[in-house]
């Protein structure tokens, strides 16, 4: 299983969001490019690199920590947060991104969406269906919609997607454990989805229960930046999965 630490940016800083409200977004001290280098020295190879600025005024904002974190490091980023045209997409390779995760756009613009798995690809397109008691929410976590998780889900999986990240939103950031029931039907429904599952993972035992779920990856915050899992454990959990 993948491990994959988050990096949500906004106003430039490293940040983490407690459910769905801004206003408690946590600041750290730590410079996004410093941190990206400590997790590839440990073994990660890949990152999730959240706009939030981008996400909550409907455009990508951070092309340049983008470019910059890729530039030093070299890992491969997952970005998303603001996307919203076949321009932003351009432009977001264009600035070194591995692959680019949508939310908002595939609630809205459903066939543009499947176009983008279909033209970019299947490796190059993930679909964010976060949710809330059951409902997807978008606009970074911000706007309700009339969708269920299952609903949302079964309409791209029909039209080749490959990679699903999931939130529930009230576990996110609360350090309370991840949804396993959630995955766990998730991962019933659709054979051989690639299955990220993030929100609520607090320690080891979280990321091992979720490796034995048949998890591909799990998207991490918080967990980190409180200590409850450490570039060690990292580095020990990547060396032997």
């Amino acid at each position: 299983m993948q491990l994959v630490p988050s990096i949500a940016i906004k106003d430039g800083k490293v940040v983490r969001m407690t459910q769905d409200d801004f206003s408690s977004a946590k600041v750290y001290d730590q410079n996004p490019i410093d941190l990206a280098q400590q997790f590839k020295d440990h073994g990660v190879q890949r990152i999730h690199m959240v706009d939030l600025d981008g996400a909550k005024k409907g455009k990508v904002i951070n092309y340049h920590i983008l470019e910059a974190v890729v530039g030093h490091t070299e890992l491969a980023v997952n970005f998303t947060g603001g996307v919203h045209t076949d321009g932003d997409i351009t432009k977001i390779f264009e600035s070194g991104a591995e692959s680019v995760t949508c939310a908002t756009m595939a609630v809205y613009a459903k066939d543009t969406f499947a176009s983008w798995i279909m033209s970019y690809g299947r490796e190059k397109i993930a679909l964010a269906a976060d949710c809330l008691d059951g409902m997807i929410r978008v606009g970074g976590w911000q706007k309700n919609t009339e969708l269920s998780l299952s609903e949302h889900v079964s309409f791209f999986y029909e039209r080749g997607l490959k990679y699903l990240k999931t939130t529930d939103i009230s576990k996110e950031g609360v350090l309370k454990g991840p949804s396993f029931e959630i995955y766990e039907q998730i991962l019933k429904d659709y054979p051989g989805i690639f299955l990220f599952a993030s929100g609520g993972i607090r320690d080891l035992k979280d990321l091992e229960r979720l490796e034995k779920m048949g998890t591909h990856g799990a998207v991490f915050g918080r967990a980190f930046f409180e200590g409850h899992i450490t570039l060690k454990d990292i580095e020990a959990f990547i060396a032997k999965s």
